[in-house]
């Protein structure tokens, strides 16, 4: 069966205050692949994630995301399409769990409050946290719920293509596992695909078959022997 491209990255190049960051920078991921990405501290990582979901405009360059040029001003693909978990989980401290699964519904795809609760219900046992979690707020939940509410926002508009930075940061071992077990079982049940920033090395060889290495600017790809 022919591999389908959901993401396609040819010549990309960014600067930041006349730095340069990446140098012509080539990739693409398939369909229901976890493909992750690694590199030194400084090398350009978060600024490809960055860069991909629109917050960074490159000096040059093409990403094509499910067929459409992400860098045009009217293109929604990201938005209608991608779901993102940042490094802290960055939920909103002063909402409910609740709410913040909530938003991007409401905000992005305009769903009716009283389809939108309903929804965050499924999603937050989708990630196998109970009902109750809904009503608590940031500050009472441990790391690892941290993350999976995080991961239930990512999911919340039924993303195609998830964005995953540093998921395992700041996790104990167990937490990790647990968390690598969640992603794989939605990625396979939900056909997902996703790209993931990470340092952790047990992460990379649970989840990823192919792994992205970021060099002086470039990407260079690994087939990991799982």
């Amino acid at each position: 069966m022919e591999k389908q491209t959901v993401l396609k990255i040819e010549n990309l190049t960014t600067e930041i205050q006349g730095q340069t960051i990446h140098q012509k920078l080539n990739l693409e991921i398939f369909r229901g692949e976890i493909f992750g990405i690694i590199g030194a501290s400084g090398g350009g990582k978060t600024v490809l994630f960055r860069t991909i979901l629109g917050l960074l405009k490159p000096k040059s360059g093409k990403i094509v995301v499910f067929g459409k040029n992400a860098l045009l001003d009217n293109t929604d693909v990201i938005k209608e399409r991608c779901g993102v978990l940042f490094q802290s989980g960055a939920l909103f401290s002063s909402l409910t769990v609740e709410e913040n699964i909530m938003l991007p519904m409401k905000e992005l795809a305009h769903i009716p409050e009283d389809i939108a609760r309903e929804l965050a219900r499924l999603k937050i046992q989708m990630v196998g946290l109970k009902e109750s979690t809904l009503k608590k707020i940031p500050s009472e939940l441990s790391g690892g719920m941290v993350k999976r509410v995080a991961l239930a926002r990512a999911l919340a508009i039924d993303a195609d293509l998830l964005l995953l930075d540093e998921p395992t940061a700041g996790l104990d071992p167990i937490s990790a596992e647990k968390f690598d077990d969640l992603l794989k079982e939605l990625q396979e049940s939900l056909n997902l695909t996703v790209i993931m920033v990470t340092h952790d090395l047990d992460t990379l060889y649970a989840l990823c078959k192919r792994v992205g290495v970021l060099v002086d600017g470039k990407m260079i790809i690994d087939q990991l022997q799982t």
